[in-house]
């Protein structure tokens, strides 16, 4: 990944930890630093491609930094990394341009494949937070949509559905393992068939297809 990336969090810890994360997994952190104008002007001088963005920062809080980074920048894809469920948090988050909203309890791995898959240009929510995006994109269109496949699970056994569905709640493979009496190895084999089948590369994209699907077909029911 050349992408160069710009992290923006308070919390000194956090972000020391975050950046030695990033950077020992292939991606180029240009800087990191404590303070919304600290990120501003960043931004302006080292021209980053995605930047990482804490919601609860004092002085000018994340909504602020993203509104004024999007004016400034409109290339620039600005993810948001927090601990606030809020679900208005969120919304306003993806109005004002973000193109990820994602929790600081996030796996490290998925975190990669999240600003990855953002890289690409898709736009990437919190599992536990997929019921408002698809509530959210909802909104933005209009109407629903007709799925052009009745199920597009279809593919999926049993079991894999089971753990799609514990997916789509934000439960992590231990969890999941715990709740169905199996290993963890066994959810991580399931999980890679699921997202083979779905044809996705991340959790987080299977959990949110789940989610959106589950309400279209909530929504035709209701309407019959």
């Amino acid at each position: 990944m050349n992408e160069k990336v710009l992290l923006i969090d308070d919390h000194t810890l956090f972000r020391a930890g975050l950046e030695d994360l990033l950077k020992r997994r292939g991606i180029e952190v240009i800087e990191a630093v404590g303070s919304g104008d600290e990120g501003i002007k960043k931004a302006a001088e080292l021209q980053p491609d995605i930047a990482l963005l804490d919601m609860r920062m004092p002085q000018m809080d994340g909504l602020m930094v993203l509104r004024q980074l999007r004016k400034n920048h409109p290339k620039l894809k600005v993810v948001m990394l927090t601990t606030s469920t809020n679900d208005n948090d969120l919304l306003e988050a993806l109005r004002a341009g973000a193109r990820g909203y994602l929790l600081k309890d996030i796996e490290p791995d998925d975190l990669v494949v999240a600003i990855h898959e953002i890289v690409d240009g898709k736009t990437v929510v919190a599992p536990e937070l997929s019921s408002v995006l698809a509530r959210f994109i909802q909104g933005e269109d209009g109407e629903l949509q007709e799925d052009k496949a009745a199920n597009p699970f279809s593919a999926l056994t049993p079991r894999e559905y089971q753990i799609l569905a514990l997916l789509a709640e934000g439960q992590s493979n231990k969890v999941i393992a715990r709740n169905l009496g199996i290993s963890d190895g066994t959810v991580k084999l399931h999980v890679k068939a699921i997202l083979r089948k779905l044809n996705v590369s991340s959790r987080i994209t299977a959990a949110v297809m789940k989610v959106e699907h589950d309400v279209r077909a909530s929504a035709s029911k209701s309407a019959t």
